[in-house]
């Protein structure tokens, strides 16, 4: 087996590949020409990682690369938030943080709450039909300190902040207030962000002296 197969191109292809796929549609998925995804499918399937049938390619999830390859990914990045966020996009499902990591997000990182290092849920909102390949790939990488808190819906609009699929800013505010205890500072931050009137009062209160 070639040395030049452990790369970081084959491990997105085999974090975002689905049971039975095309590699026009991962190469999509991963954001890599097709021609590049193409060449590492093709050493993959030689070494058994890939059964090619006509246009479609099927995982072997057996193979012992596979799994080696899979063992070190969840050993890498089981703690690695960034890399959980990140790789949600290789899944090719429809998606957006939600509840406390919309929070997160509306507030550009300056708000988390009841998350530690060695316990790190990311509250996520997918589409009910995509459930099926969310959890077969969200498996694959294990459930470690950092882990999924999927919310399965049928349908849910999606607003991009920052780059990031999100719920809406009014549903995020709606959060809020439902869990005013919690978010009372992040409310504060959202009122001074977007020049919300929320009738929140700042915890600094300036006098004259």
């Amino acid at each position: 087996m070639d040395i030049e197969i452990a790369n970081p191109y084959v491990l997105k292809i085999m974090i975002a590949a689905r049971p039975v796929d095309t590699i026009s549609a991962v190469s999509k998925r991963i954001g890599v020409s097709y021609g590049w995804t193409y060449r590492w499918v093709v050493a993959m399937a030689k070494v058994g990682v890939f059964e090619k049938k006509g246009k479609a390619i099927v995982l072997n999830e057996k193979s012992p690369l596979y799994r080696r390859c899979m063992a070190f990914v969840r050993a890498a990045f089981g703690s690695d938030v960034a890399f959980r966020y990140r790789v949600v996009e290789w899944f090719g499902v429809r998606y957006c943080f939600t509840g406390t990591d919309a929070v997160f997000v509306w507030t550009d990182g300056g708000y988390n709450i009841a998350r530690s290092r060695s316990c790190y849920p990311i509250y996520i909102k997918v589409r009910k039909s995509d459930r099926p390949v969310f959890e077969f790939c969200a498996k694959k990488l294990g459930k470690g300190a950092v882990f999924y808190k999927p919310v399965f819906a049928e349908s849910f609009p999606v607003s991009v902040h920052n780059n990031m699929p999100v719920d809406r800013l009014e549903d995020t505010i709606a959060f809020m207030k439902k869990y005013v205890y919690n978010f009372q500072p992040a409310l504060e931050m959202v009122q001074e962000m977007y020049g919300k009137r929320l009738g929140v009062r700042y915890k600094e209160v300036v006098t004259n002296v």
